[in-house]
């Protein structure tokens, strides 16, 4: 069982095959696009050691009518794709509750207080340590209200040993002299960090790979050639490709190839949106999120990049720009001297599922296939850490987390 084919060149599909490869494994990692080109590519840049509040909390059922009729509202659903997101939307209120919501948060920050300790070894054997920074993220808002609202969130990573530090709206501008005097509370989170360059540093991380003897495929994975004991090749466009052991980590289009293998579950793409800033004159340290307003600012490498909107439909519908617009409106609000171009408008979709947790799983019904995909926001940050439990798994291992909250089977 030496031969692994990873699906999906994503940061979860790369790590996967750099940790795979470190174990020994003879790896090909195969996608339509080059190596980092989806989300990879358009996020905030974050490595999310602080994520562990999901998207479904106490009171979300009454926050629900606005959120969804509201044009402002930062999710938004393509009505014309309900009928395909309708399992996911229904998942997510059922998950609303407190008890559902803390076990959530346990699962996410079990993976997530590994972030930085799993990449270690992949980033220095690539030389990439010059693409990523410990500088924390600044949460920041306009109102009482808002600080108020974020306070449940704030108090679940506490309970979770994650530091958490409240300051003024001046003392945030003496961190961040670019940040609008409407800014009155902020709150900083000093254990994340971010990359100044996502492309590059999934690329980088790639090319590693290569040189350490994998072998890079350009194709659209499509299906399997099936035999009594389960997937013998994938089928893509490029032909068939033979393996002994499977890794499906394609994000977003996950859900069809594992349909296949008789694993339904209702992941949805969450469309995110981004706006790259090229001549701004506001500079960050650190990543800016703003919860009231639901944008966060990260200067990078290429520029200033303002992301936001959470629009579940199909991953391969036309994007609506209109939603980059949106959120360029709320960062000049926040950062006055964010000049006046137009910038460059991005759209990818992320993978989510309902209760905010990847699927880390063998299939079921066939064990030499690996499931790897569900990362909804923080694939970027969990990609590592991922990618070394699939290693594991592949090996017959045991674990270095428990896997039962991230099981294929739980919906």
């Amino acid at each position: 069982m030496r031969r692994i084919l990873v699906i999906g060149a994503g940061a979860v599909g790369t790590c996967c095959a750099l940790y795979l490869q470190r174990a020994g494994f003879a790896v090909s990692l195969v996608d339509r696009d080059a190596p980092g080109a989806g989300c990879s590519a358009g996020n905030s840049g974050g490595f999310g050691y602080a994520s562990c509040v999901p998207a479904a909390v106490p009171g979300l059922r009454r926050r629900v009518p606005a959120m969804l009729f509201d044009r402002r509202s930062p999710v938004t659903v393509r009505w014309r794709d309900l009928p395909r997101t309708w399992r996911f939307l229904s998942g997510v209120l059922a998950n609303a509750r407190r008890e559902v919501a803390e076990a959530s948060a346990d699962a996410r920050h079990a993976l997530q207080r590994h972030l930085f300790d799993a990449y270690a070894p992949l980033i220095e054997a690539a030389g990439a340590g010059h693409l990523v920074e410990r500088e924390g993220l600044l949460l920041v808002y306009e109102t009482d209200e808002g600080l108020a609202a974020s306070r449940y969130g704030l108090d679940m990573r506490r309970r979770r040993g994650i530091a958490v530090e409240t300051m003024s709206g001046d003392e945030a501008r003496e961190l961040e002299p670019a940040l609008s005097p409407s800014i009155r509370h902020a709150v900083m989170l000093p254990q994340v960090g971010h990359t100044t360059d996502p492309l590059l540093l999934v690329r980088t991380l790639a090319e590693h790979f290569v040189r350490g003897g994998g072998q890079l495929l350009r194709a659209r994975v499509h299906g399997f050639e099936m035999t009594e004991d389960g997937p013998r090749a994938a089928l893509s466009d490029g032909g068939r490709h033979e393996a002994d052991q499977f890794v499906i980590a394609a994000g977003a289009w996950s859900a069809s190839l594992a349909a296949d293998l008789g694993v339904r579950v209702p992941l949805v793409a969450e469309r995110g949106y981004n706006v790259e800033l090229a001549g701004s004159k506001a500079r960050f340290r650190r990543p800016i999120n703003a919860p009231e307003r639901h944008v966060v600012l990260t200067s990078m490498r290429s520029g200033l990049r303002v992301t936001g909107i959470a629009e579940f439909g199909s991953p391969d519908a036309a994007p609506d720009f209109r939603q980059a617009r949106r959120i360029l409106h709320h960062a000049r609000s926040l950062a006055p001297a964010i000049c006046d171009e137009e910038g460059v408008p991005w759209m990818g979709p992320r993978p989510s599922l309902p209760d905010s947790l990847p699927i880390i799983d063998r299939a079921p019904r066939h064990p030499n296939v690996l499931l790897a995909f569900g990362h909804d926001q923080v694939g970027l940050a969990l990609a590592a850490i991922t990618g070394k439990l699939v290693a594991e798994l592949a090996q017959r291992r045991r674990p270095s987390v428990d896997l039962t909250p991230y099981r294929a089977d739980r919906f």
